[in-house]
């Protein structure tokens, strides 16, 4: 983006102008002084304004939001969108109407999705940065699930004697069931398989 230029009085009247003609916040901007204002002869002859150049900083969850916005736009699907980024992560929650259409049959498309995202926006990029999408909190109530269900069958696999079978799993899935598995000393788990069938085995220790 090649930036808005703006003059006045001031360089901070001029900042605030272009700030509110790109909708952004002095945070999100990379601002370069063009001219400092200057009062002339005896404040009247050759006096002349401040002049700044304002940009969008090129940030992780500005070229996430970017992608989105268009993604959303092309399936005409509003939403409400909360962007956060920290530590060379950025994290994205949405909510709106119909948004189920993002998430797909067992989180897959929010899979995809995240994935499209993470490749975007370390696009040409030095430092690598993770992109973490979530719809309506679907994550959290997957991995919650996830939990315990991982309980419930180690309780089988111990009281029967012998494996129990998960069915395939992504290797997100697969990690929040050794993760809550791990600490047991009646039970041990691991995975086999190819992906996308690759699943996990839960197992009584003799």
């Amino acid at each position: 983006m090649e930036g808005v230029e703006k003059t006045a009085k001031t360089v901070d009247e001029a900042v605030s102008l272009a700030l509110a003609q790109l909708g952004i916040s002095r945070e999100e901007a990379e601002i370069e002084v063009l001219e400092e204002p200057s009062r002339g002869f005896l404040g009247l002859l050759g006096s002349r304004p401040a002049r700044v150049r304002v940009r969008v900083k090129d940030t992780p969850s500005r070229r996430a939001k970017e992608l989105l916005d268009q993604l959303l736009e092309a399936m005409n699907l509003p939403v409400d969108m909360a962007i956060e980024e920290k530590e060379n992560n950025v994290f994205i929650d949405i909510e709106g109407k119909d948004v189920g259409i993002l998430i797909g049959r067992r989180g897959e498309t929010l899979d995809a999705l995240q994935y499209l995202l993470t490749l975007y926006v370390n696009k040409n990029q030095n430092q690598r940065c993770k992109v973490f999408l979530d719809v309506e909190g679907y994550r959290r109530r997957r991995e919650e699930t996830l939990q315990r269900l991982a309980v419930k069958l180690a309780e089988k696999a111990k009281q029967r004697g012998r494996n129990v079978v998960l069915e395939p799993m992504t290797s997100h899935e697969r990690r929040i069931i050794h993760t809550a598995l791990q600490g047991r000393d009646d039970i041990y788990t691991y995975s086999e398989g190819e992906e996308p069938y690759r699943k996990i085995i839960i197992s009584p220790k003799k």
